[in-house]
């Protein structure tokens, strides 16, 4: 496998939108555990439950943010952001935007409609800015095999 052919198919992956949720998830789900088994005695189950069952559903969304990801293939790119993931044809990306403030990237579509990219993260600094070039050169280089059909 080439160089181009690795760069074609591999994932865009956020560095720190990974590290810290689930730093931060573990952490939630420790201390509403611990909170839950070391409450006064005059709670009852139910509370114990209740803040051990926050804890995990705060656990869980946070585990769905550290895997957001995008995923070309030669059909298209795959986008998962929080919710389900959506997969867009190659032809109807239009542009690739990823201007000072944007926390994203965001993809323009053929029908006038745009979509965010969460897994191009500007807060991965200068990987965000090329991880958003290497996705414009692959919006660019399918689009023009598919013009030339």
């Amino acid at each position: 496998m080439t160089n181009a052919d690795s760069a074609a198919t591999q994932a865009f992956r956020p560095v720190r939108g990974r590290i810290v949720p689930i730093v931060i998830g573990v952490g939630i789900l420790v201390g509403a555990i611990v909170l839950a088994m070391t409450m006064p005695g005059h709670y009852g189950v139910v509370d114990r439950l209740t803040i051990a069952g926050i804890g995990v559903a705060t656990a869980a969304f946070l585990h769905r943010y550290a895997t957001i990801h995008a995923r070309p293939d030669a059909d298209g790119l795959w986008v998962r952001n929080l919710g389900p993931g959506e997969h867009v044809p190659w032809e109807d990306i239009v542009a690739v935007r990823f201007s000072q403030g944007m926390p994203w990237v965001r993809i323009d579509l053929a029908d006038g409609m745009d979509m965010a990219v969460m897994a191009i993260q500007r807060a991965d600094g200068p990987r965000s800015l090329d991880d958003a070039q290497r996705l414009a050169d692959l919006v660019g280089s399918h689009g023009a095999s598919a013009e030339g059909r």
